[in-house]
């Protein structure tokens, strides 16, 4: 077992590695333990996944360093998607490159930190935006008929897609700030169709289809709820 003893920002750390079998090791950080991998081929940590564990969901997720180090590399940028697994940024630990990786997919609203910056357990890299995952709908078992009862008035619900129809649905929960197109406008894949204000960040609204807009479901100023109908195309 070997033992090290540093400062990081006027900090006190010790920590101890223990080799395991396997190319394991046990790396313990001020009374933090953690199991890591070191490939053969080279120095460097494993992945690991900052963000939020828990099933995706949707809304923020701030991804939060879990071992204190240095930034050396940022990957991403404020506004930009990215996919479950992608590699955020890098920070040298205990002369390893760790890189941080997000566990959803999403928006990334902001970095907060820069390269050559030193962080601590707990601190915060990234402020993310979950993108939205509809759930899969239950299949209720039938039941006997039973004698019709007059059901309370309901407030309408917000616009849903119609099975196999092509519709552009709310990324993230936010307010319609623009609309952009019009119906009859014919769009590609990835033009912006309109506008939302989401966690004081204005994001584009882009189709996933190519078409011609028959519908638009909603109205500037409307507040959506993430997976709602935004645009329908044909």
């Amino acid at each position: 077992m070997k033992e090290f003893k540093f400062k990081i920002s006027g900090k006190d750390y010790t920590a101890t590695v223990e080799d395991l079998n396997g190319g394991q090791m046990k790396v313990t950080v001020n009374g933090q333990t953690y199991q890591v991998e070191v490939p053969q081929t080279k120095a460097q940590a494993p992945r690991v996944a900052m963000a939020a564990a828990g099933a995706q969901t949707g809304g923020p997720k701030n991804v939060n360093s879990e071992l204190p180090g240095t930034v050396t590399k940022i990957n991403v940028a404020n506004g930009q998607h990215v996919k479950r697994g992608d590699v955020l940024l890098v920070i040298e630990a205990m002369k390893m490159a760790n890189d941080i990786v997000s566990d959803v997919d999403g928006t990334v609203q902001r970095v907060a930190v820069t390269p050559g910056q030193s962080v601590n357990q707990g601190d915060l890299l990234v402020e993310m935006v979950a993108d939205c995952v509809a759930a899969k709908p239950e299949v209720a078992p039938k039941a006997a008929p039973v004698a019709p009862v007059a059901a309370p008035v309901a407030a309408p619900a917000p616009a849903s897609a119609p099975v196999g129809a092509k519709v552009v649905t709310a990324p993230l929960p936010g307010t319609v700030t623009k609309i952009v197109s019009k119906v009859g406008d014919t769009v590609n894949v990835g033009d912006t169709v309109l506008l939302m204000e989401a966690m004081k960040m204005e994001n584009n609204i882009t189709s996933e289809f190519a078409g011609t807009i028959k519908a638009i479901l909603v109205e500037a100023g409307a507040q959506v709820q993430c997976g709602q109908a935004l645009v329908e195309l044909n």
